[in-house]
């Protein structure tokens, strides 16, 4: 799967080339932590059923994230989050994790699109 990001205004970009699902409970309890690195064009992705306010904590997270939390394929808010010390909340149906950097230039309003490899 990959990500790609419509943004209101310019022309559609790739963000991530391999893109990672957490659909377990323990996959979205574990996330990223305990990883010391992250390829480039990586992302995880937090699918839900509904929305409703979604957690991001950082402990045992060795590296920054972006993590972008989105509703019905709209972007909802977009954070660069610290490791160990990191945490943020807001409302998604979808959330997703890259590595610093990864995210920017996606801003609230765009769209964010999962695609088939």
């Amino acid at each position: 799967m990959r990500l790609r990001h419509h943004p209101q205004t310019g022309a559609a970009r790739q963000l991530a080339a391999t893109v990672e699902t957490a659909d377990s409970a323990l996959a979205q309890l574990r996330g990223l932590m305990f990883r010391r690195s992250l390829p480039d064009g990586y992302a995880l992705a937090f699918r839900f059923g509904s929305v409703r306010s979604r957690d991001v904590h950082m402990l045992f997270v060795f590296v920054p994230l972006d993590v972008i939390w989105v509703v019905d394929g709209v972007v909802e808010r977009v954070e660069r989050l610290r490791p160990w010390r990191g945490i943020a909340r807001s409302e998604a149906d979808l959330l997703l994790e890259l590595p610093a950097g990864a995210a920017d230039g996606v801003e609230s309003g765009d769209e964010l699109v999962l695609e088939p490899t």
